[in-house]
């Protein structure tokens, strides 16, 4: 969410329920405008923006971000920092308001949330690398500190967030307030961590790594900041062995997916556990964990406005067509800055393409991966 695609029309059980679709896009692009830094200057437009952009430079980062998925991908993956950047910069605030603080996914449960199986799906990881108090934990793209706050909560480990995204980290900073003593934020680039050696306990992903322009490299920058005998857990998005390159469909798909999320590219699993030994990794387990959601709940679920309730509306098409309707009358009345819908219609794009992944089996937002570095971990 690393990652992880929340759209306009896909908001998740956790927002209120009092919400109009005709109050939405405001609310969005408002709420975060006293979150910013003080050493910003004073915005002079009285438009909404998104994240830490003047509204004036929505339109500019809109048309760089278009453009790194026009190139090709080796460009792609040269630029990825800028490019992950710029996505988050459009993103986050709709992420935010739509998903809430955790940007991922989850196999979801007969009767279980949406809420309960994303926290489910995150004590999970805490559970296989035996998290504890007294253990640094280093969290790979942190996001805006959801899961991280979660696991501080629930296990009691102190943990380390790497982010490249400096509004994220402000978030980060706010979510994670009541266990601030547990959390602390480098704003930095997962593919060069400014740490040294051997001094983390274990580390943990949840759908950050696919931003990585080389899977490989990413994985030894983690196991080189790992003690000997230490795990890395997490989730990655996968391409799966249903996917077939010579697919026209498959590929658009997989198109969308990339340029609706800020991707570089998107690895196969075989790919991944491949990287995993490249860099040094004992690959302990390795799978798909999609297939564990309930037919009737899968991790798509979301996407598609299928869970009946008063947030739900936003995610149906009428939802879909009224936000974007609001987006471009408000463009025009210069409430929210020029290209605002066309971030939208990016969202909506990316999310129907995750659903068409889900549903066809070529595309996981979920292959689970339990890593070691070898050696003897040092007893306390």
């Amino acid at each position: 969410m690393s990652h992880q695609t929340c759209t306009l029309n896909a908001l998740g059980e956790t927002h209120r329920a009092n919400i109009s679709c005709n109050t939405l896009p405001l609310d969005i692009v408002s709420t975060r405008q006293n979150k910013r830094s003080a050493s910003k200057p004073t915005r002079q437009s009285k438009s909404h923006s998104l994240g830490d952009l003047a509204p004036d430079e929505v339109k500019s980062v809109v048309d760089q971000y278009t453009g790194f998925h026009n190139a090709n991908l080796e460009h792609r993956k040269e630029s990825y920092q800028l490019l992950v950047n710029h996505y988050y910069d459009l993103v986050t605030d709709f992420y935010e308001f739509g998903w809430g603080r955790s940007f991922h996914f989850a196999p979801r449960q007969r009767g279980e949330s949406f809420k309960a199986s994303l926290l489910r799906h995150e004590h999970f990881l805490a559970d296989q690398l035996s998290l504890k108090p007294g253990m640094q934990i280093l969290d790979v793209g942190c996001g805006i500190g959801g899961p991280m706050g979660n696991l501080a909560r629930y296990s009691g480990a102190s943990f380390v967030g790497i982010n490249n995204n400096a509004y994220q980290i402000e978030r980060a900073k706010e979510h994670t307030r009541d266990v601030q003593s547990l959390c602390r934020f480098i704003r930095g680039d997962y593919m060069q961590i400014p740490e040294s050696d051997n001094c983390y306990d274990g580390a943990f992903a949840i759908e950050a790594t696919p931003h990585a322009p080389n899977k490989t490299a990413a994985f030894k920058e983690v196991y080189r900041v790992l003690r000997p005998g230490a795990c890395f857990a997490g989730y990655e998005w996968c391409l799966t062995e249903n996917f077939d390159p010579q697919n026209p469909e498959h590929l658009r798909i997989k198109k969308d997916i990339e340029r609706g999320d800020g991707l570089p590219d998107i690895a196969n699993t075989a790919e991944v556990c491949i990287a995993f030994r490249e860099a040094g990794f004992e690959v302990l387990e390795a799978r798909d964990l999609a297939p564990e959601s309930h037919p009737d709940t899968p991790w798509y679920r979301a996407l598609e406005g299928r869970d009946i309730s008063l947030t739900s509306i936003p995610r149906t098409p009428v939802g879909r067509a009224l936000t974007n309707l609001v987006l471009r009358v408000g463009e025009k009345l210069r409430v929210f800055p020029e290209a605002t819908a066309m971030v939208s219609t990016l969202l909506n794009r990316a999310a129907d393409a995750l659903a068409e992944g889900g549903k066809s089996g070529i595309f996981t937002p979920m292959y689970f991966f339990l890593v070691r570095k070898p050696g003897t971990r040092e007893t306390e």
